[in-house]
């Protein structure tokens, strides 16, 4: 098969390790895994990035519920921003507080940049157990810097072309230890 823009994202943190790869869209992945800070309370850490979300967010992880809820909203919405800014080849010095997430339940997420709601993008979050989550961001080459789109092989498709790869079937993450991979790789080479 044809894969024009191959690439992939790898993120580990915690007791996880994942690799995220996509043949046409742009693709980042991150993983958290949901610590509670030593030196400081809960609500001393999340202050610490409140330049980073925007009001809406902020509202959100503040108004969670207890302390540990406050920790686990703003490591989901710090995960999402993360994977985002991985798959279009930026940095978190891009104004984050500009990348606002929505979200049902987790779940139908989408985001709005500068207000905006980006229609050509899919999200997803997966808690992976033990306080780790994964999300994945999906997205159009157009949206790449200028110096990851020359990397690229084609950043301009029609929307038909460009639908048929942001609607591939999701693949679930596959959980491997690291004694089946190791495994796996004796196997293979026989």
């Amino acid at each position: 098969m044809d894969f024009p823009n191959f690439n992939f994202n790898v993120s580990h943190h915690g007791d996880y390790v994942a690799i995220a790869s996509e043949p046409l869209c742009l693709v980042g992945l991150d993983i958290v895994s949901c610590t509670i800070p030593l030196r400081e309370t809960i609500p001393e850490f999340v202050q610490n990035f409140s330049s980073y979300f925007s009001s809406f967010e902020w509202d959100n992880i503040l108004n969670a519920g207890t302390s540990d809820e406050i920790l686990i909203e703003f490591y989901r919405y710090w995960c999402l921003k993360e994977a985002y800014v991985k798959a279009i080849g930026i940095g978190v010095a891009y104004g984050l507080d500009k990348v606002e997430f929505h979200h049902t339940g987790w779940g139908n997420i989408s985001v709005k940049i500068d207000g905006e709601t980006m229609t050509e993008w899919k999200f997803w979050l997966f808690e992976l157990g033990k306080r780790h989550w994964a999300s994945v961001a999906k997205g159009h080459p157009k949206s790449a810097t200028e110096s990851y789109k020359r990397t690229l092989r084609q950043s301009d498709f029609d929307e038909e072309d460009y639908n048929k790869g942001l609607y591939l079937p999701d693949a679930p993450f596959l959980s491997k230890t690291v004694e089946q991979l190791i495994s796996i790789f004796c196997e293979a080479k026989g």
